[in-house]
């Protein structure tokens, strides 16, 4: 794997004895204890991931409000200094480019955290729709992110620096704050369903930051999680996962993110008018929740049946480690999506019956 990309915390993965894979072209971190430890680690305590693959993009100048209106889903005119907000970056059939979080740091400057496997074609796709007086910076280089995330995320975080956490709401975030002696932006997103932090740092300065935040969890039973626990836990809360729940082929409306996409304002923007009949009429296809009725677990692209009639596939599926049944996400015929309703999924040639039930499959009380 020595022509994958690292991120500056690869020896801190060496020196816990992770397992490795090709992630989108990165070499990270799957598990490192195991993923099912790694999950409830997180569900009971907290958990430290490294996030340094996601790109980030810099969007300045005084057209940049105006361009991201036109160029994503959400309203970024309801924005204040310190709040981020979930969006869309859409195709004009309502087909999804990726799903993104915009920080608004200041007036006109805005930070674009995007997808890793699509930084480049999402860069190329910002650039290709900028107008009037915007500046356009790729700094995915330059930006390493760490998501400390749990019940003792904000205990084990907040011992890091004098700056008080606990006015941070969801999705609000501060910049400039020291953390070890660190300058980062921390910011409360989240993708597990827990309570937590992400936490933007230069990249050189990711290693220390990893080792601070790892001495300051040891006595709250913090873990070091890869992947495969970021996966499980984002399917319980039914986070969406780009290239599974959303694609080129699945509209933000379809996956069940439809409250990121604003099409009653006055506004243009990229797909608008796509979008804007499936929420008036009803999208073709609604992701769902199916529980394994029979044996066998859901698994990506597992076509599902109603009555002997293909309606749809799985997006997502596991044996859930919080709930132990075997889930799964499927994006199927709206007509078949009804609670309750029984279907069967096709798991290696043999149809096993399921049901569908509401989503998320968790949530934190």
């Amino acid at each position: 794997m020595s022509d994958l990309k690292r991120t500056p915390l690869y020896e801190k993965f060496q020196e816990n004895g992770a397992k490795t894979v090709d992630f989108g072209g990165w070499e990270l971190p799957v598990k490192f204890s195991g993923i099912k430890d790694e999950h409830h680690a997180v569900r009971e305590r907290a958990g430290l991931f490294d996030v340094s693959h996601m790109g980030e993009v810099s969007v300045t100048g005084d057209d940049a409000e105006a361009f991201l209106q036109y160029l994503v889903t959400n309203d970024i005119k309801q924005l204040a200094a310190g709040v981020a907000q979930y969006t869309a970056m859409c195709y004009e059939d309502g087909g999804t480019v990726d799903d993104l979080i915009i920080y608004k740091l200041d007036v006109n400057n805005y930070l674009l955290v995007i997808n890793a496997a699509n930084e480049a074609q999402d860069f190329e796709w910002i650039q290709s729709h900028a107008g009037g007086n915007v500046n356009i910076k790729n700094i995915s280089n330059e930006v390493a992110q760490l998501a400390v995330q749990g019940p003792e995320a904000e205990a084990i975080v907040q011992s890091l620096t004098g700056v008080s956490l606990d006015d941070i709401g969801f999705f609000n975030f501060k910049n400039h704050v020291d953390l070890a002696g660190i300058q980062s932006l921390v910011s409360r997103t989240g993708y597990t369903g827990e309570n937590g932090f992400e936490i933007y740092c230069a990249w050189d300065d990711a290693p220390r930051l990893w080792d601070a935040i790892q001495a300051a969890g040891e006595s709250k039973g913090l873990a070091l999680c890869g992947l495969g626990a970021r996966d499980t836990l984002r399917f319980e809360a039914k986070l969406p996962l780009y290239g599974q729940e959303l694609s080129k082929d699945i509209s933000p409306v379809e996956a069940g993110i439809g409250f990121a996409v604003k099409v009653k304002n006055e506004d243009d923007f990229i797909g608008k008018a796509a979008l804007k009949a499936q929420k008036e009429n009803g999208a073709p296809r609604k992701l769902v929740g199916v529980e394994m009725i029979d044996k066998g677990i859901p698994r990506t692209h597992y076509a599902v049946f109603s009555d002997d009639q293909k309606i749809g596939e799985i997006t997502t599926g596991t044996q859930s480690p919080t709930l132990n049944k075997n889930l799964g996400l499927a994006l199927i015929t709206r007509d078949y999506a009804e609670k309750g309703h029984e279907v069967e999924v096709d798991i290696r040639g043999k149809r096993k019956k399921a049901i569908i039930i509401g989503t998320p499959f968790y949530k934190r009380s």
